[in-house]
């Protein structure tokens, strides 16, 4: 598969497009002034804890308080980020009142950006990335990822952290395989490591050499070390240490040999990624490149066109049916339409067709819009088994190359496939929009008649409470020229009831909700 990454840079944002086959499939944008948080690790202070919510509250040094959950404590399970296993709530045995209280300090780590009104959520179990490696500081856990399936590369793999470790011989017995990769069990061995702390081999460590990996571990333990004396010298609440800024995280964490050219049009961020690709990852070195061409870079591949695309609620299909994406705080929901396409042989073909290419096209948009949480789809309702289950397996295909963490239920009782996608940052449309001030994120607003309607009644009620010889009805321009118009003669009929006279006044800046009586 042809693949591309463009780095657009500019002093108020930092964008980045993934691209295979000349076509988009994700946008990464950071902004200068609201820089995600996730990464970050705080010396935070604890503001409230909430025994019936097994949770507390740490003030960070955001607009927000961050949310830290019980399971989110140190003790309560392995790293789900790269091995999938899932925290167990076990505290040791204590409720989360037992180990924090009010106005302690703690270390936190911001796990997932602050979205909408929540605040961000906050973990104890610190987490530091490398190009190979993940380094648990305060663990024992040695693991592998999913993602690297081949049994004996992961026992390579496993074997070389164990040989670089210093003071670990390389005879070492390996204990219990407990899903997440090898734990050292022995109290002697458990000792050695903990000292150091644990590691999780990320995908980008399959195929490497024992100097190679060795290299990461001095880097992070180098790092380590600087963070602890930050936090040593930083008061709470406050920040000890960031993550990467987003072009060195994109060339840190998604690249890999598939990729053909990294094109970035700021020689300044290309000096810099050309400097990080000498020190990490010299066989890629040469396919950075300085763009100096005379469009925009994120007009090649009509990227600009389809991040606006991407913003609307409604994606259409080669084939002529199309999808309607909603998204709410709760979750997104997707519905799929034959629309124009009408098929050829018979309405079952016709649906099935629609569906295997909306499955193709969902896992596209998701990646994309970057939808996470709950996601709800509403495939065509099909008659034969056999086709629900080539829609379901072909949705599962498609999914498998996003980065997300994503679970994929079967189809319920309804013809609905339900599935969940890791949710680390806001989606696309967070980040760009904002909720409509004149319909307040409903995405419909009252009709002119309705509006109209309103007005008759708040009349009757301010003409029954307050004493006034004449009213003034101030209004957008079309709430008034329907008063005028068609509802001319419900006007004369008011104010005969009324026995008072009513003027109308066009305000041009009124939405069509806004009005204001006045009395006179």
């Amino acid at each position: 598969m042809n693949e591309e990454i463009l780095i657009n840079v500019t002093p108020q944002e930092t964008r980045v497009a993934i691209v295979e086959n000349g076509v988009l499939q994700e946008i990464y944008i950071e902004r200068s002034r609201k820089r995600g948080s996730v990464g970050k690790i705080f010396k935070g202070r604890v503001v409230r804890v909430l025994p019936g919510m097994q949770a507390a509250f740490v003030d960070i040094g955001l607009e927000r308080t961050g949310f830290l959950h019980s399971s989110d404590l140190n003790g309560s399970g392995g790293c789900p980020e790269e091995t999938g296993n899932k925290p167990t709530g076990q505290n040791n045995g204590l409720p989360i009142e037992g180990m924090l209280h009010e106005g302690q300090e703690i270390l936190v780590q911001v796990i997932k950006d602050p979205l909408g009104t929540k605040g961000a959520r906050l973990t104890t179990r610190l987490s530091i990335a490398s190009r190979y490696l993940v380094f648990l500081p305060d663990r024992t856990n040695l693991g592998v990822s999913q993602r690297i399936e081949d049994a004996q590369e992961r026992e390579r793999l496993k074997d070389l952290i164990l040989r670089t470790e210093p003071g670990v011989p390389a005879e070492i017995a390996i204990g219990a395989d407990q899903g997440s990769g090898v734990v050292i069990h022995t109290a002697s061995e458990r000792n050695r490591l903990m000292e150091r702390g644990g590691f999780i081999l990320r995908t980008a460590a399959e195929g490497k050499t024992q100097k190679e990996i060795h290299k990461d571990i001095e880097f992070l333990h180098k790092l380590w070390d600087s963070i602890n004396r930050r936090i040593e010298s930083t008061a709470a609440p406050g920040i000890v240490h960031e993550d990467l800024p987003l072009s060195m995280r994109v060339m840190r964490d998604r690249i890999h040999t598939e990729i053909e050219k990294i094109r970035v049009d700021s020689r300044e961020t290309f000096q810099r990624l050309t400097g990080f690709a000498r020190d990490f990852m010299p066989e890629l070195l040469d396919r950075v490149e300085y763009y100096t061409g005379e469009r925009p870079l994120l007009n090649l591949y009509a990227i600009e066109d389809e991040i606006q695309r991407s913003l609307n609620r409604k994606v259409q299909l080669k084939s002529g049916g199309y999808l309607i994406i909603d998204q709410t705080e709760a979750m997104t929901t997707i519905d799929v339409n034959t629309g124009a396409y009408v098929g050829h042989r018979n309405p079952e073909e016709t649906i099935y067709k629609t569906n295997l290419e909306a499955a193709q096209a969902i896992a596209r948009q998701l990646r994309l819009r970057n939808l996470g949480g709950i996601i709800i789809i509403d495939f065509i309702d099909m008659q034969e088994q056999e086709h629900a289950k080539q829609v379901l397996r072909a949705l599962e295909k498609n999914l498998e190359r996003d980065h997300a963490k994503i679970t994929v239920s079967e189809l319920t009782s309804l013809g609905l496939v339900q599935l969940t996608r890791k949710r680390t940052r806001e989606s696309l449309e967070q980040i760009l929009c904002e909720t409509c001030p004149t319909c307040n994120g409903r995405g419909t607003i009252k009709t002119g008649e309705t509006v109209c309607y309103e007005i008759f009644r708040e009349i009757l009620r301010e003409v029954r409470q307050f004493d006034a010889r004449k009213l003034l009805v101030v209004a957008s321009p079309q709430v008034v020229d329907m008063c005028h118009d068609e509802l001319s003669d419900s006007i004369a009929e008011l104010e005969k009831f009324i026995q008072r006279p009513i003027a109308f006044q066009m305000e041009p800046l009124y939405s069509q909700e806004q009005y204001e009586i006045v009395l006179q």
